[in-house]
């Protein structure tokens, strides 16, 4: 159980109630230094699953927490992001991806119940969803458009991502119900 990916997926867990204490700090540089954290989050769940398969460490343990980790934390970037923008541009497509997020959670487990959960594993439209609103939220979060007086554009290109994101969400939504559809329906060939 405590093995090098299961530690870092634990550190991943444990930087969720820092990366919202930071944020939120009354401070002038929370919100970059709360937009690092989550970045750091997001490599350490790449990290994590390298490691795992590199050093042929995958546990029960750790394919549990990875998703759980990964949903918690983006989670709590949407609702951040939705409270500090506070306008319907952002609140709209964070809307989708939780949704989504809680959708194809309970649509994987649903299947490995069954025990065809092969049918929906990751694809590539989800793997450049979690890129593109990982890169969202970074942008977002940080709140820069400017750097040391460069413009740098990052709220923006966060605006951009998180749309595409929202899109790449519920069009791979459809791909998993698709996939899944039946077996849901009761009708697949065993």
């Amino acid at each position: 159980m405590w093995t090098v990916p299961n530690c870092i997926t634990l550190f991943r867990v444990i930087l969720i109630p820092v990366f919202v204490v930071v944020y939120f700090l009354d401070w002038k540089w929370a919100h970059e230094a709360g937009a690092f954290i989550f970045w750091l989050a997001a490599i350490t769940d790449w990290f994590d699953g390298y490691l795992a398969r590199k050093l042929e460490q995958s546990t029960p343990f750790g394919a549990f927490l990875d998703p759980v980790a990964d949903k918690l934390i983006v989670g709590a970037a949407l609702l951040m992001i939705t409270h500090s923008y506070a306008t319907l541009w952002i609140t709209i497509p964070s809307i989708a991806l939780l949704v989504r997020e809680i959708y194809v959670s309970a649509l994987r487990e649903w299947m490995g119940s069954n025990g065809v959960r092969e049918a929906v594993k990751v694809s590539f439209i989800g793997k450049a969803k979690t890129t593109a609103q990982m890169l969202a939220l970074i942008g977002l979060l940080s709140g820069l458009e400017t750097f040391m007086g460069f413009p740098i554009y990052w709220v923006s290109l966060g605006y951009i991502l998180l749309y595409l994101s929202a899109v790449l969400s519920i069009w791979s939504m459809f791909v998993y119900t698709k996939a899944a559809w039946p077996h849901l329906r009761g009708s697949a060939i065993k």
